[in-house]
């Protein structure tokens, strides 16, 4: 670099600093100054006016938004001095302004793959609203430059030098990011006071960065403009026709005042070095146009130094703040953008499967895009579905809420009531008929149902998640995951048994803590064991004979293992195994049995975790056993945490799908209500509520009827989330009511009884107290409580108006028929604009108990005011537990009642709803990860069978399409 263009990028740093600093009150010349001849206009003293603007928008942003910072960065391959130069201008200029400007250097040696990686990481970084690439780019490897500005998201080309925006402006369309300089340059002609609109302008140059976009800029701004190059003929007879004169070609002085129309205005884009022997430096800047020539003709011209550079900068600081004002905009707005998918329902009504694949679903990453997700918060499993990533809620962590609703049923008969179809039918009314932002949010169903006799979760007729196959069957392996998770622990539990069985306190230290490569050192697993213990030391060779025993043995007692291995399938025949028969276990075996994958503690930790963080330290306090002296061990004696939190780390993160209206469907974590508590994940809720803003709704569902599912979701999930629900929608069927007023049995597979399909109000009447008791079960939390009543083509008219007036009279805050099973979200409109107005009440909630009181008091309160007993009576075992657990310090855990989901007593064959009957708990054990303390009442499988005509008869894969069928 010769010691010229060193000098002269010095003056050029520090003129604009100097003449215009913000808020300096120096150098306070208007933007157009009258000289001798030509109005001169100040791009200097235009360019601090802007900067103070913007600084003023910078203020109020962060008013709006607290600590909220407009981002910029400026990539930089290599390190040329010139590029170092105008990239300290422009961060200086950001500076004063309150952009959080970094300068984002990268080696000479970087390659274009490595460079487009660091550009997209910039995308996707919701701190940054404006990237800028400087060029040249000085690298050792050929790197294509215009794939490397158009790798800058367009909505972040502070440059307008994407393709994207290149073409907006070429069509008009202003909305798009504009070039700094041309953009600066229609500034400076606006600010002057001269007319662009009829003018004619003339454009010298048609560079990609100045000439072309200048023209389009003054296009449309009304000019008639002509573009000239080193090709046009009679160039300085077009230039004298030029009402406005915009000059980029890169020869010093070329333009002379012979070339000027007397009073035109002239934008100097130029900048040269020029020997000047009278200067100190011995050179001076001049422009394209012959400054002291051009003075003494033009109406308006811009000077060199001080015309157009310092505008170019303001123009790109102005770019990023209103990049940095549409990121807010998009963030306080509340309406998505969403685009619903029409509904042809058809008479009759035909199959769920035929009528999920009759609609053809929305591509999951524009569903993402719609409801405010970014690219880099999305994981896409194929175009029909996705993983959330849990730093959306780092995102929107200062956004309002939204309304939280939870669909709960009446006591069900075995063929369940649609509560989850109830529950579609109102998203899809919400969302795409009252056009409010909604999200359903559901567990996803375990396989054991799927191919046993229940069927699937995804809702039904018209009123579905799609695609219903993915949906049911592995969606995206959180289940396998959370198997894994629990067999890797039970693994380890009977081999930890199995060695200190097997081994003395020495050997057995010596290969807990082996030495590798000669060196011996805890791991951090294991120092919290120590830590547990007391023991204060971190080298492994300073532990004495007698603290080996206490680290290495956790002498279990096998009499109290409360874990059990998982499979997600119906197997009967591993209700009670015997593990150990191998010679190779030396005869050291036990009793033990299997549940389904959903019934596992690790299943319920993945639904109430809160973040990470939280999760691996529910993991880590999970009990599975006590030892002899009674006290618990729990997966970190085990040494298992990390490994867990590795299997479940992406099973964290809820998945998204979609209903067959297009409304979004987050799908998460799958307890069985009538084992665990039987609610989809916090985290999933927590996503909802951000992303439907304040004026939305997040739909979620309880498990079995409200006296199981609901009330667990009460005390046990929004105890645990502090959030509190809005309202309460209770779906109940004449079918229902009539079974628990003394109608036939229902069973799968059967011919309904005709008690079912013709009107027998005396039957409802009879049953009517089941569905009131259910009511009352959500006033009890301080609920509004809607009754939907899910309509089936053998209710009457007359049945519907005996339980609407039941109902209301009752104290449900509305009561309305839907039949959204046959006509979508069409046919739950009624149901929707009810829930929109109970929503609008007070916030009433309150919770059940307080954790304070004694276990049993806690067990006697649900069983007495949900299911209407009169107490509760603790069988001898259950009784010892209970003192074992106090003792342990889990007394002051919430309550999770295990019990038969057919009927409010411990038996499924009454029906109805008794009062004052004994409710017996049998046994009781702690999910001390879960947060909860289990009371089995009555015998409950945690491992269903399958029946003699189980699903899996009539599923199928056809070979030739592809496609499952006879699932459902």
């Amino acid at each position: 670099m010769s010691a010229q263009y060193q000098r002269f990028l010095k003056v050029l740093e520090k003129w604009p600093a100097e003449k215009s600093k913000v808020g300096s009150g120096e150098w306070t010349a208007e933007p157009a100054i009258k000289m001798s001849g030509a109005k001169i206009i100040s791009g200097t003293a235009v360019a601090k006016s802007i900067r103070e603007e913007l600084r003023n928008e910078v203020t109020a942003m962060g008013k709006q938004l607290a600590d909220f910072v407009p981002g910029l960065r400026i990539v930089q391959v290599g390190g040329r001095e010139d590029s170092n130069v105008y990239i300290r201008m422009k961060i200086k200029a950001a500076t004063e302004i309150g952009i959080d400007a970094v300068h984002v250097q990268l080696p000479r040696s970087i390659t274009e793959v490595e460079l487009l990686d660091k550009i997209n990481d910039l995308n996707e970084d919701p701190r940054v609203h404006g990237i800028i690439v400087q060029m040249p780019l000085d690298c050792d490897t050929t790197i294509d430059s215009h794939r490397i500005t158009d790798a800058v998201s367009p909505e972040k080309d502070v440059d307008g030098l994407h393709t994207v925006n290149e073409g907006r402006l070429a069509i008009g369309d202003l909305g798009g990011f504009l070039p700094c300089t041309p953009w600066g340059c229609l500034e400076l002609i606006r600010r002057s006071g001269v007319e662009i609109a009829g003018a004619r302008a003339v454009v010298l140059g048609r560079s990609k960065i100045v000439g072309t976009p200048a023209a389009e800029l003054l296009k449309w701004a009304n000019a008639t403009v002509t573009v000239c190059h080193s090709k046009t003929r009679n160039l300085e007879e077009i230039t004298r026709s030029a009402d406005i004169l915009v000059v980029g070609i890169g020869v010093a002085e070329m333009v002379k005042g012979s070339w000027i129309k007397p009073g035109a205005v002239v934008i100097d884009c130029g900048i040269n070095v020029k020997p000047d022997a009278t200067k100190a430096s011995g050179s001076k800047l001049v422009g394209d146009v012959d400054y002291a020539e051009a003075l003494q003709v033009a109406g308006h011209l811009t000077p060199v130094p001080g015309g157009v550079g310092p505008m170019t900068v303001a123009m790109l600081m102005k770019n990023t703040v209103r990049s940095a004002a549409r990121f807010l905009e998009r963030l306080a707005t509340n309406q998505w953008a969403l685009q619903t998918l029409p509904l042809k329902p058809l008479r009759p009504v035909p199959s769920d499967i035929v009528i999920a694949r009759a609609q053809k679903p929305k591509d999951i990453a524009v569903l993402a895009k719609e409801i405010g997700l970014e690219a880099r918060e999305v994981s896409l499993y194929g175009n029909k579905k996705a993983k959330i990533s849990l730093s959306v809620l780092e995102r929107l962590k200062d956004k309002e809420a939204g309304h939280y609703v939870v669909v709960a049923g009446m006591t069900p008969t075995p063929l369940g009531e649609g509560k989850t179809t109830t529950l579609m039918g109102l998203v899809q009314a919400l969302g795409a008929h009252k056009l409010r932002n909604t999200m359903a949010a559901l567990r996803q169903p375990s396989q054991g149902p799927t191919f046993g006799i229940k069927g699937g979760a995804a809702g039904g007729g018209y009123a579905q998640v799609i695609p219903m196959e993915e949906f049911n069957l592995h969606l995206t392996g959180d289940i396998h995951a959370v198997s894994a998770a629990n067999n890797l622990l039970a693994a380890q539990l009977d081999t930890r048994i199995f060695h200190e069985n097997t081994q003395k306190d020495k050997a057995l230290y010596d290969r807990l803590v082996p030495a590798i490569k000669g060196l011996r050192k805890f791991s951090p697993i294991q120092l919290r064991r120590l830590q547990k213990l007391g023991i204060t030391k971190t080298d492994p060779n300073t532990l004495t004979e007698e603290e080996y025993g206490p680290f290495a043995r956790l002498d279990i007692d096998p009499e109290t293992i409360m874990w059990e291995r998982v499979v997600d399938i119906n197997d009967r025949y591993l209700r009670t195994i015997t593990v150990g028969q191998s010679p190779t276990e030396k005869g050291i075996t036990r009793e033990t049995r299997f549940s389904i994958s959903v019934a596992s503690e690790i299943m319920a930790v993945l639904a109430l975790s809160r973040s990470l963080e939280d999760m691996k330290q529910r993991l880590a306090d999970m009990v599975v056993a006590f030892d002899k002296r009674g006290k618990p061990v729990t997966a970190d004696d085990l040494g298992v945490t990390g490994a867990l939190a590795v299997l479940l780390k992406d099973a964290l993160e809820p998945n998204l799908m979609q209903s067959l209206e297009g409304t979004p469907v987050l799908v998460h974590a799958g307890p069985f209500a009538n084992i665990a508590h039987g609610c989809n994940s916090i985290i999933a809720d927590e996503v909802g509520l951000k992303l439907v803003g304040k004026d939305g709704f997040v739909c979620t569902e309880a498990g079995f009827g409200s006296d199981i599912g609901m009330e667990k979701f009460c005390n046990i999930k929004c105890r645990t989330s502090g959030r509190k629900p809005n309202a309460m929608v209770l779906v109940a069927t004449v079918r229902a009511i009539k079974m628990h007023g003394g109608g036939a049995p229902v069973t799968p597979g059967a011919p309904l009884n005709k008690q079912y399909t013709e009107e027998n109000l005396e039957l409802v009447q009879k049953g009517l107290p089941n569905l009131l008791q259910h009511i009352e079960n959500g006033k009890a939390f301080g609920m509004p409580v809607v009754v939907s009543l899910n309509a089936h083509s053998a209710d009457t008219p007359a049945e519907h108006e005996l339980v609407k007036k039941a109902a209301l009279e009752a104290g449900a805050f509305a009561a309305v028929v839907s039949t959204h099973w046959a006509d979508g979200g069409a046919g739950a409109v009624e149901l929707a604009d009810a829930v929109i107005r109970a929503c609008e009440q007070g916030n009433q909630f309150r919770l059940l108990y307080d954790l304070e009181l004694p276990l049993v008091d806690k067990m006697n309160k649900i069983a007495t005011t949900m299911y209407g007993a009169g107490k509760v009576v603790l069988s001898p075992a259950a009784e010892e537990k209970i003192k074992r657990l106090t003792d342990a310090g889990f007394g002051n855990l919430p309550i999770c009642m295990s019990k038969v989901s057919g009927s409010f007593t411990g038996d499924a064959k009454i029906k109805g709803a008794p009062k004052g009957f004994t409710l017996d708990v049998e046994d009781v054990y702690v999910s001390a990860g879960a947060g909860f303390v289990v009371a089995m009442c009555g015998e409950v499988t945690k491992m269903p069978g399958l029946p003699t005509r189980p699903a899996i008869y009539d599923i199928d894969l056809n070979t030739e399409t592809g496609q499952i069928e006879g699932l459902f």
